[in-house]
C-alpha cells in the first residue's frame, strides 16, 4: 500500500467546451469571458490524467465549490461530446 500512496494523479473537471478561431482567442485580454456550450444543471466530466473516470455535479457550499460524484463515466459518451 505504501507504493500506491506515492502515485500522483492529476484530476480535472470539465464544465463545458467552446470552439473559436485562434485569432479570436489571441485577442482576448484579462477578464474576457469564454461562453461554454453546456446547461447549468448538466453533469460535469471528472478526468484522471486526461481520461474520463466519472460524472459529477457542481455543489456550492458557502464560499467553496466542490464536485459530487454521480457515477462512472462512459468513455464513448465523453468522446462523442468532445467532437
Amino acid at each position: 500500500m505504501s507504493q500506491l500512496g506515492s502515485v500522483k494523479v492529476e484530476l480535472s473537471v470539465v464544465l463545458g467546451q467552446s470552439a473559436m478561431p485562434i485569432a479570436q482567442f489571441l485577442r482576448m485580454g484579462r477578464g474576457a469571458v469564454i461562453p461554454l456550450h453546456c446547461e447549468e444543471e448538466e453533469p460535469v466530466w471528472i478526468l484522471a490524467n486526461g481520461h474520463p473516470i466519472a460524472r459529477g455535479e457542481i455543489v456550492i457550499q458557502g464560499d467553496r465549490v466542490t464536485v459530487a460524484i454521480l457515477g462512472p463515466a462512459d468513455v464513448n459518451d465523453f468522446v462523442a461530446h468532445a467532437a
